[in-house]
């Protein structure tokens, strides 16, 4: 009996050959590698990563499928563990190991945070996700968001190709994108920084409508003037927005505000 797609899971499942090897393309995957995929759900994805990889590490929350996707591929390296990603302790997987994966719309943001904050961080992810998420998090100043921000400190981020929702069963509401995500050596803010730079991202970001002037003052209990004065010795314009900004405009900033 064929298995249906759970909807609470945000399941959709892609079965074309080509999409699924160009996916699997993405992560430059060799012998030598060990792949994390996050939800393989009926293997589509998994049966190309085991073609191309040295070893398969699958973590499906899925019970049902987790218990299936042994059976379907014998006298392979893969191991299917039955786990919240979220929970899913990274550190038990070799130094390197890269990630590949369709993932759930509604927790893309989560799956990217801990990938991105976790000790033993992937050496590149390739994630399937919706298509404005995608764009969202290769995005350039202009079109900035905390997501984009929060990816771009850690990891060299592209899009790939664009996946019509048609291709996938049952078809989401909306396209899928693959981003990539190649992790730098050294991230652009140290680990002593994080909580002050993340907390002055957050603050411009808080009423990211509103003039940097205004969403700063209010997000860091500051005067206009005081902020203003802050946002000129900073180089940067207190009639930008927060989407305006780079990751080195905001550097400049938590500078000043030492």
């Amino acid at each position: 009996m064929a298995l249906k797609n759970n909807k609470s899971l945000g399941q959709h499942w892609l079965r074309d050959r080509d999409i699924l090897r160009d996916i699997a393309n993405e992560a430059q995957l060799t012998e030598r590698d060990t792949v994390l995929e996050i939800g393989p759900g009926l293997g589509t994805l998994t049966s190309e990563l085991l073609r191309q990889a040295g070893g398969v590490v699958a973590v499906e929350f899925d019970a049902d499928l987790a218990r299936k996707l042994p059976g379907q591929f014998p006298g392979t390296n893969l191991t299917v563990v039955n786990e919240d990603i979220l929970h899913f302790n990274l550190d038990v997987l070799p130094a390197n190991y890269k990630v590949v994966a369709n993932v759930p719309y509604y927790i893309t943001s989560k799956i990217v945070e801990r990938l991105m904050t976790a000790k033993n961080k992937p050496s590149i992810a390739v994630l399937l996700v919706q298509k404005e998420v995608a764009e969202r998090m290769a995005a350039t100043p202009g079109d900035m968001s905390i997501l984009a921000i929060a990816t771009q400190v850690y990891a060299n981020v592209h899009m790939g190709n664009i996946v019509p929702a048609e291709f996938f069963t049952p078809p989401p509401k909306v396209d899928s994108a693959v981003v990539v995500m190649e992790r730098r050596e050294h991230p652009l803010i140290t680990v002593e920084d994080e909580q002050r730079f993340f907390r002055i991202i957050k603050a411009g970001f808080s009423a990211k409508r509103k003039k940097l002037r205004s969403s700063l003052a209010g997000g860091l209990a500051l005067s206009k003037i005081e902020t203003e004065a802050l946002l000129v010795q900073a180089d940067i314009s207190p009639d930008n927005r927060a989407e305006d900004l780079s990751i080195d405009d905001w550097k400049r900033l938590m500078e000043r505000l030492r």
